[in-house]
Parts: structure tokens; C-alpha cells; sequence
């Protein structure tokens, strides 16, 4: 299989450091095509745009998840806009979202700084990668607020809220939990969004499918949930590959 785009990854995660460089130039032979280097501090920005700028196949994005939210200062903006406009490799704000699963920042100040984010994608034309765990409600609300361009990456709501998103031109990604024995709703999730949708991704190093659990995910893995959901669609995995691939490059400008 080629064509791969892996629309979401932490390459800058320290579980890579052992390998990270022999790791990154073996993708591209695996059939990665691109990759999406997800930040979720500003200093994660800065290493995923170092990544990008010395992998042509990387692309990243610069923003603050909702995990450290509490951690953001006061200008976010400025901080975040001066990452996206210096290079041409980033090309999305996030990600950016809401946790109420960890609850690691307070909700309020979740709200406060993804709503944030969101004015600042739209601001400066770029999509947003969207984070929401155990938040649908609010995610949801603040999606149909503000209408960015965008994904809601590792979708873990229900068909119906992904109906709703499609409504508003979101794109949905989906992770290695479709391999999962117990994956029915992110399954039935799945049947309801149209291929031309469909994002797909790792979330690396987490969420490594079936038959790889319990190892560190990396975008080479990604055939796993690619054949999955091309089995649900009824479609060719290559065929899959390639919309979903197509899909990426229209969302973030490649």
C-alpha cells in the first residue's frame, strides 16, 4: 500500500527519541506519503516544525491542547500566529480542544482557550485539528459557533454528532480504535461519514491497532486502519489510501 497520509502524529514525543531519525526516514518506504506533526504546546510546535523543515514528507501544526491550557499565556495569539507564519510547513492551528475525561485544565479555561484557537484558525485562514474527549456538548457547540475549517481528530462521538459536524464541513479522523473488539460506536461512527470525509491516523506513538496493541504506534501501522475502514466502506484499501490521502491535502493546502 502507498499514498499513505498519517493526518495525525507526535513525532516530537519523547518515546521517539531512542530512533526518531532512522524511524522518519524508513516511513516513506513503508508507502508514507505525508505526515501530520500535531503540536500541543508551543514548545512542541517548535519541534515539530524542526522535524518538518528537515523532512519534506512532514507538515505540522502550532497550538495549545487542552491538557495545558491552563499553562497558555496571555498572548497566545502572537505566539502561536508568529510559528504559523514563518514557515511554510505549518499549515494548522491545534491542536486545540476539550478534555473532560483527565481534566487536567480546568473546563472553563478549556472552553476559553480552545473558543481561542478557534477564532485564531479562522483569523488566519487555516484549519484547525480538533481534540475532544468526553466533551461532545461543548465541542460540538463551539464547532457550529464558530464554523472553522477543520478535523476532529480521533473521533470518539457518536454517528449522529458526526452527521452534525459533517454539516458544518468538518472532516473526521479516525485512529487505530476502529481495529478494537470493542470499537462498535466509533465503527457505526464510521459508517456515517462519506469517504471524501474520512481523515486517517495514528496518534502516534499511542493507539496502535490490532494486530500491533501494546506497541509504540507509528505511521507505518497505519495500513491497519486503513484496510478496516475500507472493509466497512467496501472499498479497496488502496482505494481508501488514496481518498483519504486526497482528503488531507485539500484540508491542510498540500
Amino acid at each position: 500500500m502507498d499514498n499513505i497520509f498519517d493526518s495525525h502524529a507526535h513525532y516530537d514525543a519523547r518515546q521517539f527519541n531512542p530512533d526518531r531519525d532512522a524511524l522518519l526516514e524508513s516511513l516513506p518506504g513503508s508507502g508514507v506519503r505525508f505526515v501530520m506533526s500535531a503540536a500541543d504546546t508551543l514548545a512542541s510546535a517548535r519541534r515539530a516544525l524542526a522535524l518538518a523543515e528537515r523532512y519534506d514528507y512532514i507538515y505540522c501544526s502550532a497550538g495549545i491542547h487542552p491538557h495545558n491550557a491552563k499553562d497558555a499565556p496571555a498572548d497566545m495569539e502572537a505566539k502561536i500566529s508568529e510559528i504559523a507564519k514563518n514557515s511554510p510547513k505549518v499549515r494548522a492551528i491545534g491542536e486545540a480542544g476539550l478534555d473532560y475525561h483527565y481534566d487536567f485544565s480546568p473546563r472553563e479555561i478549556q472552553i476559553e482557550i480552545f473558543e481561542r484557537q478557534l477564532i485564531l484558525a479562522n483569523d488566519l485562514s487555516m484549519p484547525i485539528i480538533v481534540h475532544d474527549r468526553e466533551a461532545h456538548a461543548d465541542t460540538l457547540r463551539l464547532l457550529k459557533k464558530h464554523r472553522p475549517k477543520g478535523v476532529v481528530h480521533c473521533y470518539s462521538g457518536s454517528a449522529e454528532m458526526a452527521c452534525e459536524l459533517l454539516e458544518i464541513g468538518m472532516y473526521i479522523g479516525f485512529t487505530g480504535v476502529v481495529t478494537f473488539p470493542n470499537a462498535k460506536k466509533v465503527l457505526q461512527a464510521a459508517e456515517a461519514v462519506p469517504p471524501e470525509r474520512l481523515l486517517v491516523e495514528t496518534d502516534c506513538p499511542y493507539m496502535a491497532p490490532v494486530p500491533m496493541r501494546g506497541k509504540r504506534c507509528d505511521s507505518s501501522m497505519l495500513v491497519h486502519v486503513i484496510r478496516k475502514l475500507a472493509e466497512i466502506k467496501g472499498i479497496d484499501p488502496q482505494e481508501l489510501a488514496d481518498i483519504t490521502c486526497k482528503n488531507a491535502c485539500e484540508l491542510f493546502g498540500i
